[in-house]
């Protein structure tokens, strides 16, 4: 039998966002919120996109699902499965949303209806997409709660959101976003009104139904440890950038770029903080999209900045051989691990 040739190329990616660069309709004007974003994700995948408020994450998500407000000025490429996507009819859109794309919202009870019961809308996109009648959407929609793990999914069938906890809420929202079997998942923020027992309970469920599936999943999180554990690669965003991205293990353990290194010495760590003392900070803040520093936005805020560093934006370059690439001119070196 004939072997498959050593340096075959790799199947394409099912999601390629490439150099998508986004402008926001303003009473300032044309506001620039994302800068050459570019993200790749095949099948069974599953990434994590994490930073500070404000850094453009959801944007960038909104983006992916073609959500994006209304006048939003856009240019790159949105490919999924080889079709481009952006500047796509709404039309076009709602065929995909649901079906091939499932979105994950932050919070479940402003993303769910409060005037109509769980069981209905897990059923909707069942009806819309797929093509089922009533009875038959209804008892899927009691396989997929049940699939989710609700407690007594039955009886919650013809509940309404507010008579369900934060939790439940939001394994209603993913089991409609999974209903249709998507291909991508996108999971914004999605444990971040929960408790730290239920958030990692939560990301496991996700893990769990992206790997038993095949789906892709995006998981977007300001929470470094649950997403450590949970995705194989991750990209840092900062400013509109993307700024540090890698394999999982490799970003973390090598903290190279100045940013990821400082937001992991902001995390509260337990036992390592004294009672009574200020927690970690991550000095400065973000800046406003209308007045980014010129060179590297993350340079006022930056310990390793040098004056080459305000000079023009660093372009995003190989670290090492494991597919490692951040965008900064002064990385900390691998002795400085820690």
């Amino acid at each position: 039998m004939d072997q498959p040739h050593a340096d075959a190329p790799p199947p394409p990616p099912l999601l390629a966002l490439e150099d998508l660069r986004l402008r926001l309709r303003t009473a300032r004007g044309a506001l620039p919120v994302l800068h050459g974003v570019s993200l790749r994700l095949a099948r069974g995948e599953t990434l994590g996109l994490i930073g500070e408020s404000g850094c453009g994450k959801s944007m960038t998500a909104l983006a992916l699902a073609g959500l994006l407000p209304e006048g939003a000025e856009v240019e790159g490429a949105l490919r999924l499965d080889g079709e481009q996507l952006l500047g796509a009819p709404e039309a076009r859109w709602c065929r995909l949303r649901g079906a091939r794309v499932g979105m994950v919202f932050q919070e479940p009870m402003t993303a769910l209806d409060p005037l109509q019961t769980i069981g209905r809308q897990v059923a909707e996109p069942l009806r819309l997409h797929r093509g089922l009648g009533r009875q038959a959407a209804r008892a899927e929609a009691l396989r997929l709660l049940e699939r989710v793990q609700l407690p007594q999914a039955a009886q919650r069938l013809d509940a309404y959101p507010h008579q369900l906890s934060g939790g439940q809420r939001q394994r209603v929202l993913i089991a409609a976003a999974i209903a249709c079997g998507p291909d991508l998942l996108i999971a914004d923020e999605p444990t971040s009104a929960l408790d730290a027992g239920l958030r990692r309970e939560m990301l496991q469920l996700l893990r769990g139904l992206a790997e038993a599936s095949g789906m892709a999943l995006l998981l977007i999180s300001h929470d470094l440890a649950l997403v450590g554990e949970h995705v194989e690669r991750v990209a840092v965003m900062y400013a509109g950038r993307i700024v540090d991205e890698g394999p999982t293990a490799a970003v973390f353990a090598r903290r190279a770029h100045p940013y990821t290194r400082a937001l992991f010495e902001a995390r509260p760590r337990l036992g390592r903080t004294a009672p009574g003392a200020r927690l970690p900070t991550l000095p400065g803040r973000v800046p406003p999209l209308h007045a980014l520093p010129p060179g590297c936005a993350f340079a006022p805020r930056c310990a390793r900045a040098a004056e080459d560093c305000r000079q023009a934006v660093p372009a995003l370059r190989p670290l090492a051989g494991d597919g490692h690439a951040l965008r900064c001119l002064h990385p900390w070196p691998d002795e400085a691990r820690r």
